[in-house]
């Protein structure tokens, strides 16, 4: 295992940094941020903002200039070595002739991946896995989707203190306060895709987009609907960016008068029950090159894709208010008769928001 030093782990996280700021920008790429050092000074640093625009490595270098010439490279992920929208980062630091490479993460990306070998080749001082744990986490559907065939899937849910998330005639505006419903925008604009459901559309309408001061880019809105129920003339259809509706349903007219509105339409199979399969829905975002799927649904869908493991994280909006047995619960989970049967969580972050606590959680694989 490489020994790394203090000042690699300081500018490794410099790095780290650097590609957080494209959190909300470079999908479906990955968040990717890069420093040059030579005689232990910072002479160029990057991050890739876009898909099709730079990547970090040669924004970093084009800082750096000739002082790149025996430098070291801290890269969070492994320089690519295939062409895609633009040519190879290997291909840059080979010509820039750094004498050392430290990386984070290695590519899952079976087309980009290798560069650090050819960089060896190269007499290219290269090692790899310095802070590698946190460079995953920043791409944590990225990672997902290139080694499982699936995204990364968060599930907002937002709710009084006994677990109801609206009265029992749907009212539920607002439950949670400013600060929450302001976080949420910010998942939101990292996500590439905003899931729901027919049931939620039909009862609130919700437009599903992103209201982030500044954003440049509309995550693909994707809407659940078995049977095609949804009208034409919804809010989800009606903003900016790109709506996918999922559909068990044959009726060609319905779908053709959605599509001449712009609405992607595609049909997939019906699960046992009464919806889509759910499996199938998420192969299928993966194979668009969605990454991170944020699901704001109703208590039905929510249970459905809890019931079949298909949630990596829960971001529960906790108010300080009760609401009473008679409001709707969070999700319809099958019954248990023991409780070896529950479904069980991991927190792993809880903060105060305004009034409200954001309490970040992970199912645990069963046992």
């Amino acid at each position: 295992m490489t020994a790394f030093s203090e000042a690699d782990e300081r500018w490794m996280r410099r790095a780290l940094v650097l590609a957080a700021r494209g959190l909300c920008t470079t999908d479906p790429n990955p968040r990717v941020g890069c420093v040059v050092v030579r005689d232990g000074q910072l002479v160029g640093e990057g991050w890739h903002e876009r898909a099709g625009q730079g990547h970090a490595e040669v924004r970093a270098l084009a800082v750096a200039g000739a002082a790149a010439n025996g430098a070291t490279a801290y890269v969070t992920l492994e320089p690519c070595a295939g062409t895609g929208r633009t040519p190879p980062c290997t291909e840059a630091l080979r010509g820039a002739r750094v004498a050392r490479l430290v990386y984070a993460a290695t590519d899952p990306d079976p087309v980009m991946r290798g560069g650090a070998g050819n960089l060896r080749a190269a007499g290219i001082d290269v090692a790899g896995g310095l802070l590698e744990a946190e460079a995953r986490q920043l791409n944590v559907g990225f990672f997902r989707r290139l080694e499982h065939g699936l995204p990364w899937v968060r599930m907002k849910l937002a709710a009084s203190l006994d677990g109801r998330t609206a009265l029992a005639n749907g009212a539920s505006r607002w439950i949670s306060g400013e600060a929450a419903r302001a976080d949420v925008q910010q998942y939101r604009a990292r996500s590439s895709a905003v899931l729901t459901g027919i049931g939620t559309v039909l009862a609130d309408d919700p437009a599903l987009n992103v209201r982030v001061p500044g954003a440049t880019r509309q995550p693909l809105r994707v809407l659940l609907d078995t049977n095609l129920r949804v009208p034409p003339g919804a809010r989800l259809f009606t903003n900016a960016g790109r709506t996918l509706v999922m559909t068990a349903a044959t009726d060609a007219r319905r779908r053709a008068a959605l599509e001449r509105d712009g609405v992607q339409v595609e049909q997939l199979a019906r699960a046992a029950g009464t919806g889509l399969e759910l499996h199938a829905v998420m192969r299928r975002l993966a194979e668009l090159q969605c990454n991170e799927v944020w699901v704001e649904a109703g208590a039905t869908l929510s249970g459905a894709l809890l019931s079949a493991h298909l949630v990596d994280e829960l971001v529960l909006y906790l108010a300080p208010c009760l609401l009473g047995q008679d409001a709707r619960p969070l999700a319809q989970l099958p019954a248990i008769s023991a409780l070896t049967d529950r479904l069980t969580l991991a927190y792993s972050e809880c903060v105060l928001l305004g009034d409200d606590l954001r309490i970040t959680a992970q199912p645990r694989p069963a046992a």
